[in-house]
């Protein structure tokens, strides 16, 4: 049995109660109530006790009220700093004698009569005053309470605080005693053995957090947590694989160049891509591919007269943050080549990407993109189109179009659009096309393989089920938090495929 514990039992036992706990006390010192109350909780909850709160407020000396009792208010010290007669001091000497309380003591001795200007400075204008500041603080100290117009003036200074004290008032509980037997926490095979289970008493367990303790805090997924997962389980509905994208750092070589991309380009600028120092390159690249893409660059081939330029192998090592997540189809792409004979695949992938923008309300410098790629024979734009509405209808974005656009690997290409209710306009959300034959015979793809592909931010789609106008509101230093708890589990308002 705890000290805490037998002062307590033993108190109300000779007592019949304990009006408050605050006068208790353990070898001549206060008991500390943060003990008495977890022990009070224990007795209660084997109904030795019962106990209710006694909450109390007090008044306390700030460290700076303490420094008025020790040596005086501030207009006090400027007083007595000025000699007697009319010759006075000058201000410098005043505020050296005074320190950092000549600021206020200065204003407050001058408003209430207690000195004057004189030729050096300031005198007195009264023979004595009385401080009465530290008067009142010494009796607030002393538990006495003023009018409430000092006692909040006061603490407008900063001289005193407000404390507030619990203790508790404890009577015998319907199971009180000064004996308490062991509670067994376990059954053990022993005691099933010997019978003792049948006597022994049981600590019981509090299976209400709500009630007696504090509800545990979850995890919340982000909204853009929420759409991804949605996206991924879309696409695995459909029968695609995805691709391993742990890598934001990659070579221009898998960003640029396998992708026919020109070493002139303007988004291979440093204005539109963050480009690592150190380490500033990379020559993980097969050498025999590496020599393909500079010549389909360089000289063209498979129907295309290239760029007709001089390509350089330096350009194509630098290592950068990914700009887009095809860098990884890229090189999927390559792999699916290299296998002994050819099988249709269709891969997708979720991942985070950078880009050197000026952040706006549709626009950040890092974000994710989605995106979905097929490889098989005899694929056509119409099988792009198909498969874009049956995809944008699962995500529940019924209301898209199509424009058509150019990208350096993909021949036709198109901007994928989708009405947004909140902006009120349509909103670009996505690109897709046909992967060029630039692009793909030099990976070693059979001339009957067409690849289609499709990507697309995870942010917008996300704007629009939750109906954001801000990006910055969804992801980036704007964010608020409770937003994060407050929303909903994504349910896409799918028109076809998986209802949850």
């Amino acid at each position: 049995m705890s000290a805490i514990q037998d002062l307590i039992l033993t108190t109300i036992d000779a007592h019949g109660a304990i009006e408050d706990t605050a006068a208790l006390r353990l070898n001549g010192q206060p008991v500390d109530q943060l003990q008495v109350i977890g022990v009070l909780n224990s007795l209660t909850a084997r109904e030795v006790v019962s106990f209710t709160i006694l909450d109390a407020e007090y008044w306390l000396l700030s460290e700076e009220g303490n420094k008025v009792v020790e040596h005086g208010s501030p207009e006090v010290m400027v007083f007595n700093a000025i000699p007697e007669g009319e010759d006075g001091i000058s201000i410098p000497e005043l505020q050296k004698l005074v320190g950092e309380s000549y600021k206020f003591g200065q204003g407050a001795a001058f408003k209430n009569k207690w000195i004057k200007k004189s030729a050096a400075g300031f005198a007195r204008a009264t023979d004595s005053v009385v401080d009465s500041t530290r008067n009142e603080l010494i009796a607030i100290r002393d538990g006495k309470v003023l009018a409430d117009k000092i006692m909040t003036d006061y603490k407008k200074k900063k001289l005193i605080d407000k404390k507030k004290t619990s203790s508790y008032n404890v009577v015998k509980g319907p199971k009180f005693t000064t004996t308490l037997a062991k509670e067994e926490t376990d059954i053990s095979q022993e005691m099933i053995l010997s019978g003792e289970w049948k006597t022994a008493q049981f600590k019981k367990y509090n299976f209400a957090p709500g009630v007696t303790g504090v509800v545990p805090r979850g995890g919340y997924l982000h909204p853009l947590m929420k759409v991804r997962e949605e996206f991924r389980q879309i696409f695995l509905e459909l029968g695609f694989t995805e691709m391993p994208t742990n890598k934001f750092v990659d070579s221009s070589f898998w960003n640029f160049d396998a992708l026919f991309q020109p070493q002139q380009h303007p988004a291979r600028d440093a204005h539109d891509t963050f480009f690592l120092k150190d380490p500033a390159t990379d020559r993980k690249y097969p050498r025999d591919y590496l020599e393909r893409v500079k010549k389909v660059h360089s000289e063209g081939g498979y129907g295309s007269i290239g760029y007709v330029m001089d390509w350089k192998e330096e350009e194509a090592e630098k290592l950068l943050l990914r700009t887009h997540t095809t860098a990884i189809s890229s090189n999927m792409l390559y792999q699916l080549a290299q296998e002994k004979e050819f099988r249709p695949v269709k891969y997708f992938s979720i991942d985070r990407v950078f880009r050197n923008e000026t952040t706006d309300a549709t626009h950040l410098a890092e974000f994710h993109q989605l995106e979905g790629v097929v490889a098989d024979r005899g694929l056509t734009l119409g099988d792009l189109i198909g498969t874009l509405h049956s995809f944008f209808q699962k995500l529940g974005i019924p209301k898209i179009k199509f424009k058509p656009a150019f990208n350096p690997y993909t021949e036709p290409s198109m901007e994928i659009f989708s009405w947004h209710d909140g902006l009120g306009k349509w909103v670009e959300i996505g690109n897709s096309g046909m992967f060029r034959p630039e692009m793909l015979r030099p990976m070693g793809l059979p001339e009957d393989v067409s690849v289609i592909a499709w990507g697309l931010g995870v942010e917008r789609p996300t704007m629009i089920k939750y109906g954001y106008d801000d990006i910055r509101e969804l992801l980036g230093h704007k964010v608020n938090i409770d937003m994060v708890q407050k929303n909903p589990i994504c349910r896409l308002d799918k028109k076809m495929g998986r209802e949850l």
